[in-house]
């Protein structure tokens, strides 16, 4: 008898994960067709918590500001802190400021500076992550917690493994960034040999809007806009 109830919740299950396929591609087709039309755009990651009044806050607003006066549109994860920031520096430029907005239970709540026609919405984690990889022309992380750092690897492993063409990963705030910079050089790369010495080049750091600028344009002087894969 037991073991029939397991059965059953198993093939439950499997049932309910094959309607969620329909979900995922629903998704994947709307973020798609919407972001195809935005042009090249710049994502700038951060934390949820950041206060309107902290430094990094109105760093990260002037950041957005400076990259739109250069071309760019600003895609980011559409909440409050740095992601408003992110979007607020980008509206008031008078750019593009996409927001890829995510179901939490806490935190997340759409901010009042993305594009009514940019805003979209996903359930899933990893469905929002293939929008950022694949249309950013290049990612500026600000300081930010666990997911922030979830961002920033995926992306530097996606390049360091040949899956996605390289693009400008910089990191904004020495200060914060430094000790995290110094433990990949000095653990990874020389005690343990887990990575290359040419993966260190995959990320930047800066704290400057000026500095992240001239690291972008410089990139495409050399490559093309273009999504990513």
């Amino acid at each position: 008898m037991r073991n029939e109830k397991r059965h059953k919740g198993w093939n439950e299950i499997k049932t309910n994960d094959s309607w969620a396929i329909f979900k995922i591609m629903g998704e994947f087709v709307e973020g798609y067709e919407k972001m195809s039309r935005i042009g090249p755009c710049v994502s700038i990651f951060g934390s949820a918590r950041t206060k309107e009044d902290h430094k990094y806050y109105q760093l990260a607003q002037s950041v957005a500001a400076k990259i739109v006066e250069h071309g760019y549109g600003v895609i980011t994860g559409g909440g409050p802190g740095i992601m408003e920031a992110g979007n607020k520096g980008a509206h008031q430029a008078g750019g593009v400021s996409v927001g890829l907005n995510i179901d939490l239970p806490f935190e997340q709540h759409d901010n009042p500076y993305i594009d009514k026609d940019k805003n979209l919405n996903f359930d899933y984690f990893f469905v929002r992550k293939v929008m950022f990889v694949k249309y950013s022309q290049g990612f500026v992380v600000m300081p930010g917690g666990f997911g922030t750092l979830d961002e920033l690897f995926e992306a530097i492993t996606l390049i360091q493994t040949h899956k996605i063409d390289k693009f400008p990963i910089i990191l904004v705030g020495r200060e914060f960034w430094g000790g995290l910079f110094d433990w990949v050089k000095t653990t990874l790369l020389d005690s343990f040999k887990n990575i290359s010495a040419s993966d260190m080049d995959l990320i930047q750091l800066v704290d400057t809007e000026e500095e992240v600028i001239e690291i972008l344009n410089k990139f495409y002087d050399e490559f093309n806009l273009s999504p990513n894969f």
